[in-house]
């Protein structure tokens, strides 16, 4: 999970947990999740392919809620370079994403393998050209209540609310 959170469980005992924007979400992915997506890419890769997991989002709201409700949430204003989405594609690579399912793949514009194959294999289907993908318009979304269990679980085993 984001380092967000062991920062905002450091600052709770202060009673201040700074947002940055209220309207910042973020993809959620959990360690296994990343091995999954990474053993998944080595075993059915054909060559050149990006591979993107579909996970859920959550807002950075919902994680101050979750860590400390009784706390402020000042908001402190986006630092330089920072994006109030995470953006995993863009329509430009729309015009060459699949849909595999548990994944997106942007495949490389010029590849040494036929298409339909690889279609007829994963039962790709193209996304809709200007299609993007990214944590603001998921649809699929962790709560309060999921976070503080995925804290619990991943981040602090010790972490009650």
């Amino acid at each position: 999970m984001d380092s967000v959170i062991p920062f905002f469980i450091n600052k709770k005992k202060d009673g201040k947990l700074p947002i940055t924007d209220p309207n910042m979400t973020r993809f959620n992915i959990s360690l296994q999740g990343g091995v999954d997506m990474v053993m998944h890419a080595l075993f059915n890769a054909w060559g050149g392919e990006i591979f993107i997991p579909k996970i859920p989002s959550y807002k950075i709201t919902d994680i101050a809620m979750a860590i400390g409700p009784e706390c402020e949430h000042p908001i402190v204003g986006i630092r330089p370079g920072e994006k109030v989405h995470e953006e995993m594609m863009t329509t430009s690579d729309s015009f060459y994403t699949y849909d595999l399912g548990k994944y997106y793949t942007i495949l490389p514009a010029t590849h040494s393998w036929k298409l339909e194959d690889f279609k007829k294999e994963f039962n790709a289907v193209k996304v809709e050209e200007g299609f993007a993908y990214n944590s603001g318009d998921n649809t699929e979304w962790e709560t309060v209540d999921s976070l503080r269990a995925l804290i619990k679980e991943h981040v602090d085993s010790t972490f009650e609310m």
